[in-house]
């Protein structure tokens, strides 16, 4: 890597934690972000998947620690800021990576299952923003949020209809933090996945799906997890992305730009 490419997209002397680093997006961008040079706190719920994370992220020469968190809880998040805090005295980059998705038709939409989408993704993110970006603006360097959207939040899509209502807010909530935090040193962008398929999506994907998709994306495939370290780590950085906020870039193969 030349010195001006480390310069721009380097991560050293950095702390990033990654909610929902124990799935597999949020798990991959855990670890780009870990070989970018930040030390990364791996949050989640399960403490096995943690782990094994951690462990993965320092086989490719980066550093890492669990923290368990439910993201969803006020007094969860305050504790893993906390934490943070006590162990490394500074937060430089929050990455909002947890959720849960849904594949209902709408009038079978029970309410539990409609709160427990919208809160997996909306509340998370929520509670994230305020909590971190309340101790980041009183940073010499402030920091940089990465929320997590997806193409659902742009376009309608069938059978997912909380989880499109809750990227679609998420999307809202990214651009008017931005705008608030803006001249206190604290960017916040989002990042919107086209189909990558992981756990959490996997049983809406059959084979009429997945046709439709393919249909719709100029590139022909699905993404891969590794595809989307890239845009975040353009996003996170404090260099590269220094006039970078209140974003939502789109990581979906053209999805979002096809029309027929």
């Amino acid at each position: 890597m030349s010195d001006f490419v480390r310069h721009l997209f380097g991560l050293e002397s950095q702390v990033a934690v990654v909610v929902g680093a124990t799935g597999v997006l949020g798990g991959t961008l855990a670890e780009g972000i870990a070989q970018a040079g930040a030390h990364v706190v791996v949050a989640g719920r399960d403490e096995a998947r943690g782990i094994a994370r951690v462990q993965a992220i320092e086989k490719l020469g980066g550093t890492a620690e669990f923290h368990s968190v439910t993201a969803d809880e006020r007094a969860s998040v305050e504790q893993l800021l906390a934490a943070v805090l006590a162990r490394h005295g500074q937060v430089d980059m929050l990455v909002n990576c947890a959720g849960a998705n849904s594949a209902t038709p709408y009038f079978e939409i029970k309410d539990e299952d409609w709160n427990r989408v919208v809160e997996s993704n909306l509340t998370t993110t929520h509670l994230g923003c305020q909590i971190f970006a309340s101790h980041m603006r009183t940073q010499a360097e402030g920091g940089s949020i990465l929320n997590i959207g997806s193409v659902t939040a742009h376009l309608p899509l069938s059978r997912v209809f909380a989880y499109s209502a809750a990227k679609a807010a998420v999307v809202n909530l990214t651009k008017n933090l931005a705008r608030e935090f803006a001249t206190q040193k604290v960017r916040v962008n989002v990042l919107c996945p086209g189909f990558f398929p992981a756990e959490q999506n996997r049983k809406i994907l059959d084979t009429e799906r997945v046709d439709n998709i393919m249909r719709q994306t100029p590139i022909q495939r699905f993404g891969e997890p590794q595809e989307l370290i890239g845009p975040a780590l353009l996003l996170l950085s404090r260099r590269a992305g220094s006039f970078i906020t209140g974003e939502d870039l789109y990581c979906d193969g053209g999805f979002t730009s096809m029309r027929f």
